[in-house]
């Protein structure tokens, strides 16, 4: 299966490509949300309101890369971290976790913005664990360099490696950055797969995609060729079971999305002590459905 990205302006210049949910494939092992943001420029005195200001999160864990570029994130724990290209932030919402994504480097500097956000999707049992931060580094996401192709493992278990991020269920998670003409080989083992062509073009099976495009991988395919230089993301897992989403929520109950709404609009859950004079407004299209299908996010991760 082939899923194009759809554009989405998230306010100001802050711009995604949508990948994942998708109506016809809604999940990729325990992957529920994949955004690709930019590439884009960010001007010195950019406006805050692109700036994806304090919101909530439960039943997922938040997985930001970059490309290129900086990002300030701050949340409801009290961790303040920058993320900058190659390093993992890796946010763990459990029973529920408020934070924000500022651009205070682009607002000074100017900046070129190229990364991927990801949600995972927690195991029942985990689903209202403790939320926790981590942030990852260096040895901490192994790396490795063969025929062209450089890797780095962001998550999980790939490539004979392991990252050093703390994940809830099986999965790997990592990023390819190949050279016109290198073969690399998809890692196997794990019931979902999956391939996204961040930059560049590839051919796989015969067929040609360019930048933009998530390949959903059948048992087989096991090989891409880049046909210019070419940076992708691998990813896959195990399933972990139907979930349903709204807004900033995912969970096996439509019940508990029922709840972590109300208990935003009523301000009851924490906004971040460094982040705290502003927030992210629930959508105001009547809440989460408890019946019929489940709801697509509204907002940035």
């Amino acid at each position: 299966m082939v899923i194009e990205q759809r554009r989405r302006n998230l306010g100001g210049s802050f711009e995604v490509g949508r990948v994942l949910p998708f109506a016809k494939q809604r999940m990729v092992g325990p992957f529920i949300f994949f955004d690709h943001m930019g590439p884009m420029d960010l001007a010195p005195g950019l406006d805050r309101s692109a700036d994806v200001r304090p919101h909530p999160h439960i039943g997922l864990s938040t997985v930001t890369y970059l490309f290129s570029g900086q990002m300030m994130h701050r949340d409801s724990l009290g961790f303040e971290m920058p993320i900058r290209p190659r390093e993992v932030n890796w946010m763990t919402a459990g029973r529920g976790i408020t934070h924000s994504e500022r651009f205070e480097h682009a607002r000074i500097h100017g900046d070129h913005l190229h990364g991927i956000q990801a949600w995972v999707a927690l195991p029942t049992e985990y689903e209202e664990t403790a939320p926790s931060f981590s942030h990852h580094a260096g040895s901490d996401l192994p790396e490795w360099s063969e025929g062209g192709v450089h890797g780095q493992l962001i998550a999980g278990e790939a490539y004979g490696l392991k990252a050093r991020t703390a994940t809830h269920s099986p999965l790997f998670y990592a990023h390819l950055d190949m050279a016109s003409g290198a073969t690399a080989e998809i890692p196997g083992g794990y019931a979902e797969r999956a391939l996204y062509i961040a930059s560049g073009t590839v051919e796989m099976g015969g067929d040609v995609h360019g930048a933009g495009r998530m390949l959903v991988l059948d048992k087989t395919a096991s090989r891409v060729t880049a046909l210019e230089r070419s940076a992708l993301m691998v990813l896959g897992g195990e399933p972990v079971g139907e979930r349903f989403i709204y807004w900033n929520f995912v969970s096996s109950s439509r019940e508990r999305l029922v709840e972590a709404a109300a208990d935003w609009k009523a301000g009851r859950i924490k906004l971040p002590d460094a982040d705290d004079k502003e927030f992210t407004p629930l959508p105001e299209d009547g809440g989460p459905p408890v019946h019929g299908a489940s709801s697509a996010p509204r907002t940035a991760p």
